[in-house]
């Protein structure tokens, strides 16, 4: 739902527009690799089949020629469900319903989903899922890249199983306790060897290397939409890492995916095609 600006506590606005879509981070995430080039599998927890929300997830899914045949439906469950707000300024407020029984679903056979994977994108907010998808593609030695977008201890399995770590900044000064984000970098860096970042917004990212904390800015764009651009940045990253290796060329590649997404209305809706952001790259360099 868009507005002028957000209610006060107790107070009314009027909406200027009003859309139901799918989503979430997996779901935004794997649209927007789709629309990279990647040939993605969705393997996340929805409704059972009389939920129609969760009917309405995997076909958009399937529009975008994600394999949804490993979507794991629970059983007398409803999907997760979010309402949105948008301001005028592209900024957003989150109410999200994350039924309990999502908790309980596991995936049915993680080394076969991931037998002929070059990466997994995993998010932390469903672990019951990530992880044992996380463990089998790391049994493969392929990419293991982590929403870090719910806080957790330098110890969570998950955590430490991922190869590549991309923090929301909520996230890591709330895991860290440290709110300037180059030294909550360092202090989650203090229990975790591999590729670790951390995204801010407009302000671009920060990563690690070597111990030494490096930034890149984000690129300048007018935000008409954050919802999903850090998102659209862990699919783009994943995309671009598994075709180059390179960490930091990843990083470039997926925040202009990110901030072309921001220029557009919606979250999964929003994402950029593969030869948008090349030709969004191509203008700047």
């Amino acid at each position: 739902m868009r507005v002028e600006k957000f209610p006060a506590p107790g107070g009314k606005v009027s909406a200027t527009d009003f859309v139901v879509t799918s989503g979430g981070q997996a779901g935004n995430a794997a649209v927007a690799m789709a629309r990279l080039g990647a040939h993605v599998t969705y393997i996340g927890a929805v409704g059972d089949e009389t939920d129609d929300v969760a009917n309405s997830i995997l076909k958009t899914f399937a529009k975008e020629n994600i394999d949804v045949s490993h979507a794991i439906r629970v059983q007398g469950a409803r999907s997760a469900a979010s309402l949105i707000m948008l301001d005028a300024e592209g900024e957003k407020m989150i109410s999200t319903l994350r039924p309990k029984g999502l908790n309980a679903a596991v995936p049915a056979d993680p080394d076969g989903v991931v037998a002929n994977a070059d990466a997994a994108m995993l998010d932390n907010r469903y672990s019951n899922i990530s992880l044992p998808i996380c463990l089998a593609a790391k049994k493969r030695g392929i990419p293991r890249v982590l929403d870090f977008d719910k806080p957790t201890p330098p110890d969570d399995p998950l955590f430490q199983a991922s190869s590549h770590v991309i923090c929301s900044a909520d996230a890591i000064r709330e895991a860290t306790g440290v709110k300037d984000l180059p030294g909550a970098l360092k202090k989650l860096g203090e229990s975790f060897t591999g590729f670790l970042a951390v995204t801010n917004g407009p302000e671009g990212v920060y990563w690690l290397d070597s111990g030494d904390v490096r930034h890149m800015d984000a690129f300048k764009v007018k935000a008409v939409d954050t919802l999903g651009a850090g998102d659209t940045f862990h699919g783009g990253f994943a995309v671009r890492f598994v075709e180059t290796g390179d960490a930091v060329a990843s990083m470039r590649f997926a925040a202009a995916a990110a901030a072309i997404k921001c220029t557009r209305f919606g979250g999964l809706t929003g994402a950029a095609t593969r030869d948008e952001v090349d030709a969004f790259l191509k203008e700047r360099d």
